[in-house]
């Protein structure tokens, strides 16, 4: 027969991954809704998707800007699987394509959240904050994968060549390409390619 303790901690533990699963299903449910396009769910559009009540969602969330900065979370995991080390030995070449590639996934992959974050930006700081984040970790990135590039450069030259690869492949730059051009993620992928090629070709 179980203890009394093994009880009490076999009930504390489903009631915590019964939280866990609440606040699972109210992050999926607004992510849900940001793709199809609606820019500013309510807490009620939120609830109903989510198949709980209302009451539910602030039990586990105390208010809206807490369950951005939880989408915002979820969306920093997925960009952070849909990357890998891009080896450093490899030919510059090989370099911008693997690297194009692994931007290009991850555009089209936040695209429809990437858009209403936008538009948040300037009202809640958790969107802001994990923008900020995001465009710091890009051109860490940058920096990493042109490191050999960039070594070659005095200080005022490679502060601007990364702020021009930076720019070349960031979001900024992959959207209207998509949207504003109607280029196809491949017409689009060949342009950002051709762009980045262009920048350190330039500055040899």
């Amino acid at each position: 027969m179980p203890s009394i303790a093994a009880v009490r901690d076999a009930r504390t533990d489903g009631r915590l991954a019964r939280s866990a699963g609440t606040r699972a299903a109210v992050v999926d449910a607004l992510l849900a809704l940001l793709h199809e396009g609606e820019l500013r769910p309510t807490a009620p559009r939120i609830a109903e998707r989510a198949g709980i009540s209302l009451r539910s969602v602030f039990q586990h969330f105390p208010d809206m800007e807490a369950i951005y900065a939880a989408v915002a979370e979820r969306q920093t995991e997925r960009i952070r699987a849909l990357t890998s080390p891009i080896p450093p030995t490899a030919s510059r070449p090989e370099r911008i394509g693997q690297f194009v590639a692994q931007r290009v996934r991850m555009f089209e992959m936040i695209a429809p959240v990437r858009r209403v974050a936008l538009l948040m930006e300037p009202f809640s700081p958790a969107i802001a904050s994990n923008l900020r984040r995001m465009r710091l970790l890009a051109r860490t990135e940058v920096e990493r994968v042109f490191a050999s590039e960039l070594a070659a450069h005095r200080q005022r030259e490679r502060r601007e060549l990364v702020a021009a690869l930076d720019v070349a492949s960031s979001w900024a730059t992959w959207d209207p390409l998509r949207r504003h051009q109607s280029l196809t993620v491949e017409q689009a992928r060949h342009v950002m390619t051709r762009l980045l090629t262009a920048l350190l070709n330039h500055s040899d």
